[in-house]
């Protein structure tokens, strides 16, 4: 299927290429440091991926030989000039909704979302991708939290994902530290899948379309929701959650489409519904 773009954006480039939409941080010639409008701008991309019925699976990754540099050093030299007295703006006013802050709506997305760091990631950059749901690495990439080396705090929800997803003390040390991390060490952490740099988006990009045409999208969005729900629930509230969904599964579409491929021996053809 020919790859469609939408050309509205400047800081990101969006894609739809099958049942795949892939969001390319796009400031090549500054590592794709993070400003605002890539942050609206990827948030826009996310939610219209989310609307297409077509799309299965999100794809963010970086243009050039880059994920994300981090926040634009402009940027944070005007904060430190300003000595940290700006007012928050009002859409950085605290919200008591877990799945509903900077990264974590991507959480509440039905559709999975897969980081393909093609590149070196830092700081805002690192923190986005924690909270993407499978991340993948492109051999000699790097990543590194810097924080610390910027006489900043763990911020955008890394202090809760990253222990989360390798344990306190590897989190702690990560972020205590700041020092560069290698792919090897990073898919040890349990952090992110390594693969081949040759070749490198194209090859998440097939594992990306395996998995959506042979597993239920409404199985993958339905699953994704528990796994982050249960986050916020004791075993028992989860249990019975999952009571109900099963319930709720073998009344769709996608549960009488799965059985029958199974006994026919064909393909699937899964609606989502």
């Amino acid at each position: 299927m020919t790859a469609q773009t939408t050309p509205a954006y400047t800081d990101i480039l969006y894609e739809v290429d099958g049942p795949l939409a892939v969001i390319t941080l796009n400031r090549p010639d500054r590592l794709n440091a993070w400003t605002q409008a890539m942050e609206d701008e990827m948030h826009d991309a996310m939610l219209r991926a989310e609307a297409d019925e077509a799309v299965r699976a999100i794809i963010v990754t970086g243009a050039g030989r880059g994920f994300c540099a981090g926040a634009d050093m402009g940027l944070l030299s005007g904060a430190a000039e300003s000595q940290g007295t700006r007012e928050p703006r009002a859409a950085e006013a605290v919200s008591d909704d877990n799945f509903d802050q900077k990264f974590s709506y991507m959480l509440k997305l039905k559709t999975p979302v897969i980081a393909a760091i093609n590149g070196p990631v830092a700081g805002i950059g690192l923190c986005m991708v924690l909270f993407t749901d499978l991340r993948f690495m492109a051999e000699g990439a790097k990543l590194t939290t810097a924080f610390a080396r910027r006489g900043l705090i763990a911020e955008h929800g890394s202090s809760w994902m990253l222990p989360r997803l390798i344990g306190n003390m590897n989190a702690l040390e990560l972020l205590f530290s700041g020092r560069l991390v290698g792919t090897a060490e990073a898919e040890r952490l349990g952090l992110v899948r390594s693969l081949p740099a040759d070749g490198f988006l194209d090859a998440v990009k097939t594992y990306a379309r395996e998995l959506v045409t042979t597993s239920s999208p409404r199985s993958i969005g339905v699953m994704k929701g528990q796994v982050y729900r249960a986050m916020f629930q004791n075993l028992s509230t989860a249990w019975d959650e999952a009571n109900r969904l099963m319930v709720e599964s073998f009344e769709s579409e996608d549960f009488r489409e799965g059985v029958s491929h199974f006994v026919e021996k064909r393909a699937p053809a899964f609606t989502g519904r």
